[in-house]
């Protein structure tokens, strides 16, 4: 996508006039910074393995009112039990399929930012959580109250379908009050042949909350999708998140957490799931700024064809953050001789009483084991698809929503039975 069409774009959202002019300023001052900055390139050590060809000979489009409307779809197919799902269908939010949920506070991104007095900090200077604010419209925000604590899961359902090529950036907050607790869960689902999701998550943990993020994302197979994930987390909360990626041209996870208070804990962790030219990428930052703060990253990756995956996972430790414990893992499964796979685990280190360790490893299916289970009967394909649902299995046990759960399970099991 090119920096004119941008700016086309940018020109058509300042001049909807249903949007408040309190929000004109914060996104101005948002689409300069990136017009300064632009596009990352390859010579950001960050982006250094990130190909943005696709995303960059595409023209993406702002969504209009004229794409509210989904084709025809069945929502039957993403069901969850027990769980309460707000659709959004192109970026637009439908009440008319959206569950009702009581007693929980859901802002949209304008009451959101008038309940902030029109404060917004953007939390980084990164090019897309720029664009995000230049162009968030879509999107809805949680604010738990002390001790809330909703009994069913809530979910966010994006659902991409129209034929042109959309640009959707929602921008969500939620808010965990002191002693609260929520499950929350992001589906991104595509139906257009090619599209651009660029969300931008944040999250506040007051002192003993918790909140359970879980990510779904299956996309079109031309879709760029790119996701960031901040977090905030004071005195002994607990953040634990889960995500399963499969099916984008490109897709880019970014996580940034900060353990602010002393017994804060934060556990993430992801499943990769590509083929053909596509490119999953997970990059994670987590920051102990307290001391007795714990955290972990296992994410894995199984890669076919000519796919790529990156793993740029990053912990420090600063120098008041005593009685730190740290670990990452990610392991990657490659299944074909053109699959590529870009693992950086790494360690900053600046207080000296601390449990901190991180490991990498990377290769193929073990034929002993797979001659093994074809000695006893199983097929070769069979033998393949019980190796990889047992390389993946350790990181289902996250989640302990048995109904969300289950989905996860069978659409990791579907795509082992068609793309394997």
């Amino acid at each position: 996508m090119k920096s004119l069409d941008f700016h086309n774009e940018f020109e058509k959202i300042i001049n909807r006039d249903y949007f408040s002019k309190k929000i004109q300023p914060i996104r101005k001052n948002a689409f300069d910074k990136f017009s300064e900055f632009g596009l990352p390139n390859k010579k950001l050590e960050d982006w250094r393995f990130t190909n943005l060809n696709h995303f960059l000979k595409s023209s993406y489009v702002l969504s209009e009112s004229k794409h509210s409307e989904p084709l025809k779809l069945d929502l039957t197919k993403f069901e969850i039990p027990n769980t309460s799902t707000i659709v959004f269908i192109n970026g637009h939010f439908k009440k008319e399929l959206s569950d009702k949920i009581d007693n929980v506070r859901l802002l949209s991104g304008i009451d959101y930012l008038e309940s902030k007095n029109w404060s917004l900090q953007n939390p980084s200077d990164c090019p897309f959580e720029l664009l995000n604010t230049s162009f968030m419209d879509s999107g809805m925000s949680i604010v738990l109250e002390e001790g809330q604590n909703p009994e069913k899961p809530i979910r966010f359902l994006f659902i991409a379908s129209a034929k042109e090529e959309l640009m959707i950036s929602p921008k969500i907050h939620i808010d965990c009050s002191l002693n609260s607790s929520l499950t929350f869960i992001e589906h991104q689902v595509g139906y257009s042949d090619n599209f651009f999701m660029n969300s931008s998550i944040n999250c506040f943990l007051d002192e003993n909350s918790s909140l359970h993020h879980i990510k779904i994302q299956s996309d079109s197979p031309k879709a760029v999708n790119i996701n960031r994930v901040h977090v905030k987390q004071n005195k002994d909360s607990q953040y634990t998140f889960f995500s399963l990626a499969l099916d984008s041209q490109l897709s880019r996870l970014d996580i940034k957490n900060d353990l602010n208070g002393e017994g804060a804990d934060c556990s993430i962790n992801g499943l990769s799931l590509s083929t053909q030219n596509e490119q999953l990428g997970s990059h994670i930052l987590t920051n102990h700024f307290s001391p007795n703060c714990s955290s972990s990253q296992n994410f894995k990756n199984i890669l076919h064809g000519k796919s790529s995956g990156i793993f740029n996972g990053k912990t420090v430790v600063h120098q008041n953050a005593q009685k730190t414990d740290s670990k990452q893992s990610n392991k990657n499964l490659i299944l074909s001789n053109n699959a590529i796979m870009n693992s950086n685990p790494q360690l900053e280190i600046y207080a000296d009483d601390v449990k901190c360790a991180h490991g990498s490893t990377t290769g193929s299916l073990d034929k002993d084991a797979i001659f093994y289970l074809r000695s006893r009967g199983l097929s070769f394909m069979n033998a393949q698809k019980l190796l990889m649902e047992g390389f993946a299995v350790e990181l289902f046990d996250v989640i302990k929503n048995e109904s969300i759960k289950t989905f996860i399970i069978q659409k990791f099991e579907k795509w082992l039975s068609e793309k394997t």
